[in-house]
């Protein structure tokens, strides 16, 4: 005889493990979601010595459908992509990507170059180079003493 042991799930009290009886470990079904979430793309910043990168993943985009804007001291990055419309006799069992659109913005410092910001999009990721300008630098008078 051959026992088996199965690793159990961790102990719910109260109204948490009645609601999981109920409906299952995930009731965001019952609202018309599967539990996936709208998020904005995973960016990274990173300060050089001469620039600001920014680096966006936005996988399954072209570059038509990003665009990028700088207003005042913000820079907002917009991104929208919607799938080619199928034929009448398509029959879906389940679409969940037939539109994505997301929009980040960045409220950018003083000392940047607003007019040599350059992008690129390689292999779904948005790289955004940002310069920095010459910043004022203290002027130096020497005052002779009487």
């Amino acid at each position: 005889m051959t026992l088996v042991k199965y690793k159990s799930a961790p102990r719910q009290v109260g109204v948490d493990r009645l609601a999981s009886e109920i409906f299952g470990p995930n009731i965001a079904h019952l609202f018309g979601s599967d539990g996936l979430m709208d998020h904005s793309p995973r960016v990274n910043i990173v300060e050089g010595p001469e620039d600001f990168r920014l680096e966006m993943q936005a996988p399954g985009f072209d570059k038509k459908d990003l665009k990028l804007e700088m207003v005042d001291d913000t820079l907002t990055i917009r991104g929208e992509h919607t799938e080619e419309e199928q034929n009448d006799e398509t029959r879906w069992t389940r679409r969940e990507f037939s539109r994505a659109a997301f929009e980040r913005s960045f409220v950018m410092p003083q000392s940047v170059k607003a007019d040599a910001i350059k992008a690129d999009y390689v292999n779904g990721v948005l790289q955004v180079t940002i310069p920095k300008s010459e910043e004022a630098k203290p002027k130096t008078r020497t005052i002779s003493i009487r």
